[in-house]
């Protein structure tokens, strides 16, 4: 693969593209011209990602029609808004290029994975799903980080792996599109819950028990659409749950914990320029458990408080006034 286009000049978009400059020719596309010109006279994105050095070779675009010789495009984007993108994609580069979608969510309008939603608009095309344990801006300075890479065409996947992995993005590869996807959705509505628990000053043992219990309605979840117990157990499930409940620069354990500390999601939303992908998650999870009849007592309560009016405590006491059950 000797071009590679991205799709979202947020962080994650910009990580991922820097990642694949350092191995070849790449283009990324972004709405706002300012992040365009930045990347391209200073080769910095200091809006998204302030103080990393981006490297030389990467180009930025504000047009899509750029795109169309490559070999490849990395779908970067919010989950709510990747519909929109598969339309543009659809109407401004008619190509067969593989697209890899690094988003994680569920549409609220359908209930739609990721891949569903760009296979209802794009049929045909060959998809892969990149997800993991991954903060933006620790994968752009050359941290170390792992990830799940998903294919159902293996040798795709397996070149996908050598033109984006290097020896600090160790992506592994796996045929369970489902399962890379579902852990990547619920995780951030459990991240919120573990920030209530944060701002309620709780304890570490509701944490890590909420973690625990949280990765159990994950599981229950992926298992009836389909996943795989390992994938779930893995770098997209278990790996990225704990790093979006533990670590300090997740935007939706953020946002829990300003929750928990008595602010409104109104207040907290109306300061923020990056999306927190669990608010608008934890309504499509809600819905599809009920349709699979699943059982998921925490994403629900946390539906009921960002959407439903529902006061923290009285949530909190509902949910510990549950029956006790077998772990099992």
């Amino acid at each position: 693969m000797k071009r590679i286009g991205v799709i979202g000049g947020g962080a994650w978009g910009t990580a991922l593209a820097a990642l694949s400059a350092e191995q070849g020719d790449t283009i990324l596309w972004a709405r706002n011209a300012d992040v365009v010109d930045s990347i391209n006279t200073a080769h910095a994105n200091p809006l998204y990602l302030p103080d990393v050095k981006l490297p030389a070779a990467l180009k930025a675009t504000g047009d899509l029609a750029a795109l169309q010789d490559c070999d490849a495009l990395v779908l970067a984007v919010p989950a709510q808004t990747l519909r929109t993108f598969a339309e543009a994609i659809r109407m401004a580069l008619p190509l067969n290029a593989p697209i890899v979608i690094a988003a994680k969510g569920i549409e609220i309008s359908t209930g739609l994975l990721p891949s569903d939603v760009l296979h209802e608009l794009l049929p045909g095309r060959v998809l892969a799903i990149l997800s993991g344990p991954n903060f933006a801006s620790e994968v752009a300075r050359g941290l170390p980080a792992a990830s799940t890479l998903a294919c159902a065409d293996e040798a795709l996947g397996a070149a996908l792996v050598q033109r984006l992995g290097r020896p600090t993005f160790r992506p592994y590869l796996s045929d369970d599109v489902t399962g890379a996807q579902i852990g990547g959705a619920v995780k951030n509505v459990l991240a919120i819950a573990c920030g209530i628990v944060i701002g309620r000053k709780l304890g570490d043992n509701a944490r890590a028990a909420l973690i625990t219990r949280g990765l159990a309605e994950m599981s229950r979840l992926g298992l009836a659409l389909g996943a795989k117990r390992e994938t779930l157990m893995g770098l997209s499930g278990l790996g990225d749950l704990v790093l979006t409940c533990s670590g300090t620069q997740s935007r939706n354990l953020s946002l829990g914990i300003a929750l928990g500390e008595g602010n409104t999601l109104e207040q907290i939303m109306g300061t923020r320029r990056t999306v927190a992908e669990g608010v608008h998650t934890a309504r499509a999870i809600e819905a599809l458990a009920g349709k699979h009849g699943v059982d998921m007592p925490i994403c629900a309560a946390i539906d009921a408080v960002l959407h439903k009016s529902r006061e923290i405590d009285d949530t909190l006491a509902a949910l510990l006034a549950r029956p006790f059950k077998t772990e099992a």
